[in-house]
Formats: C-alpha cells, structure tokens, sequence
C-alpha cells in the first residue's frame, strides 16, 4: 500500500452501489423524495425492531434530534444538567433552545458525566439531565435515573456514538425519556446525515411527530415546530446499512483488539463494561502530557495519518459561554486524549505503522 493514502480518523461505510441502486429505482417510482416516505416509513419500522423501542423517530440529523427533544419535553429557558466532554452540538442544541448549560465534571475512567456530582448542580432553575454516552460507554444510567426521579427532572441522553450498544441485554438507546442517536457518515451507522429520537412515552413520540413537521397536520396547526424531516435517499442509505451493522462490528472489534495487543499498556484507556455488548465505533487513548500528543499528530500526519482530538477543547472553555464553569478532570483529559483511526477494513499495515509511531511517546 502506498503512503500518500490519507488515513483519516473515521472511514464512511458505503454499501454495494446496486444495493443502494436498487432503493433508488423505488424512489423514482414512488415520485415522493421527502415527507415522510414509504422508505422512510420501511426504514422507522426496521430500526424499531433492531434496536426492540416502543417509539422511533428518524429526523434529518442529530442536532435538530436534541433541540427537538427539548421541545418536546418542554424544556425552556432553564437549566440543563450536562458535560463538557463532548462535541459542541450537545451545548449549542441546550443554548439553541435558550436553556443555560449547567456543567458537571466527568469521571476519569469512563470519561462519561460523574453521577456522584450531580446533585450539588441542581438548583430551582434546573429542568433536565443530557448526559452523553461518551464512546459508547454508558453512563450511570440507573443513578442518573434515580437523581431525576427525585428531582423530578427530565433526562435526554446525547446517544450519537451509542448506536449498536447493548447495556445488559436490551440497547443503551432505550434509557432517558428520550434518547438522540446520530446517523452522520462519520459514525459507524449512518444515513449520509441524519439522526433520531427514541422514547418509551406515547405522549412524548406523538409530540415529537408533531414538532419535527412544522407543527401541523394538513391545515391544522397544533404548535411551534421546525422542519426536521428525512428524506428518501437518506432512508436507503439506512436501509442498506442496517443489513451491514452487525458484521461491521465484529470487524471493528478485530482492528481495536489489534490495538489492545500491540499499543504500550502504559496508554490509559477506558475499560468496556462487562454487560454491554460494544460497537468499538472509536478508539481513545489518553497521553501522559499534551506536548507527547501534539509531537505524536505531527509525526502521524507526516504519515498522512490524521487522527483526532475527539473531545478537545473541554465545552467549559468555549469562549463565547457567559458563566465559566470549572471542569479539572475534563479540562485535563480533553488536553491529552486522541482517538486514533478506526474503520471496518483498515488494513494491518496501516495500524502496524500508527502502533510504531504511537509507541514512540509513551
């Protein structure tokens, strides 16, 4: 394999061509590319059943799934309970919707929202929980559930890297009154863009119906609502790689466990829980300083390997959030984590290369 292939962090899957050809010619025939359509409908019904939850909603991508959320839950201009590590839309969607993030620290092995220090966060303005299942690794979620039981709040999980995740036999998409999954192609199931909400509550899901097409139906207008709506092409793509999911999981597995045996032990990593089924949809290891790290990018990139400082910086720090709040473990661990690449096929000279130059800066 020649070096000037660029080897990115994540590698979009893409189904056989005919495949997806073949939900296309169904799309011409239909004449319907959007609203609602039947292979938007086929595809609702087959992730239900995939992922066994009561009420699914496939929308246009995971952003608007949160803001969506929010609404639907009638979570407005409070506070929201959430954590600084994770990509920026967890807090723009909260700040979208007029909410005030309220930061709680993380826990330095999971990386996920440390429940022990919730509590102390919440006040008369605190409306909600959205805790990210950082990775894939779930968080707390009976603690959690327990806390906002007791403070009647609400809890909507940020679940963009959990799709595929099985927490104790059912999947860790079921947990929160509502849960946002992420079908961008960067994920390790994806719609091209897209997203989704999963509730167990008919009264949420009818809500969410509602909100996520303007409102209405036909020429009665219910409530405020936003256009949230999927299309066909999307759906194909779906449906096309639902049939793949689970073989491109065992396959991710064999690059991780490659990783496993040959990276230094001395890299800490997060430990996958023992009764949950993984997706291995990345794979982070943390850095003994920041200076290690950015020499360790540099030399990789050398090697068109580009990896990714998933989560950097820690949201806390966000110039433009008017209350800063301190977070030290994830100021730290946003400061020296790397995710190195991590695909279906990606081939045992590539990792034997990353392994060598990662090794370097134990």
């Amino acid at each position: 394999m020649k070096n000037n292939k660029k080897i990115f962090v994540t590698k979009t899957f893409l189904p056989p061509l005919k495949k997806y050809q073949h939900y296309l010619k169904k799309i011409w025939k239909n004449n319907q590319l959007t609203n609602q359509g039947p292979l938007l409908k086929e595809f609702e019904i087959k992730l239900k059943k995939y992922l066994n939850v009561p009420y699914l909603h496939f929308v246009a991508n995971g952003t608007l799934a949160l803001q969506i959320a929010l609404k639907a839950l009638n979570i407005e201009e409070g506070e929201v309970i959430t954590t600084p590590f994770s990509y920026v839309a967890t807090i723009s969607s909260i700040l979208w919707e007029r909410c005030q993030p309220v930061f709680v620290d993380i826990r330095p092995d999971s990386f996920c929202l440390d429940p022990e220090k919730i509590e102390e966060k919440i006040t008369k303005k605190t409306k909600a929980i959205m805790p990210v299942h950082v990775f894939g690794l779930p968080c707390a979620v009976e603690k959690i559930e327990k806390i906002a039981q007791k403070y009647h709040l609400k809890v909507i999980y940020d679940a963009a890297h959990a799709f595929g995740v099985f927490y104790k036999g059912k999947s860790l998409l079921n947990y929160g009154d509502i849960s946002v999954g992420s079908f961008h192609a960067t994920k390790i199931f994806h719609t091209i863009e897209g997203g989704c909400l999963i509730t167990k509550n008919k009264k949420i899901s009818d809500a969410i119906d509602l909100i996520k097409r303007f409102g209405h139906y036909g020429d009665i207008h219910y409530r405020l609502g936003i256009n949230a709506k999927a299309s066909e092409f999307q759906a194909a793509m779906g449906l096309c790689n639902l049939d793949y999911i689970d073989e491109n999981i065992e396959k991710r597995k064999k690059v991780f466990d490659f990783y496993n045996q040959f990276l230094d032990s001395k890299f800490q990593r997060p430990p996958i829980p023992k009764n949950i089924r993984y997706n291995y949809n990345y794979y982070p290891i943390l850095f003994e300083s920041e200076s290690k790290l950015l020499k360790a990018i540099k030399s990789l990139n050398k090697k068109n390997i580009y990896p990714r400082r998933y989560f950097y910086p820690s949201l806390n720090t966000l110039p433009y959030l008017k209350n800063a709040q301190k977070c030290p473990i994830a100021e730290d661990i946003s400061k020296r984590i790397l995710c190195l690449p991590l695909s279906e096929n990606l081939e045992i000279e590539v990792l034997e290369r990353i392994i060598k130059i990662i090794n370097q800066y134990v």
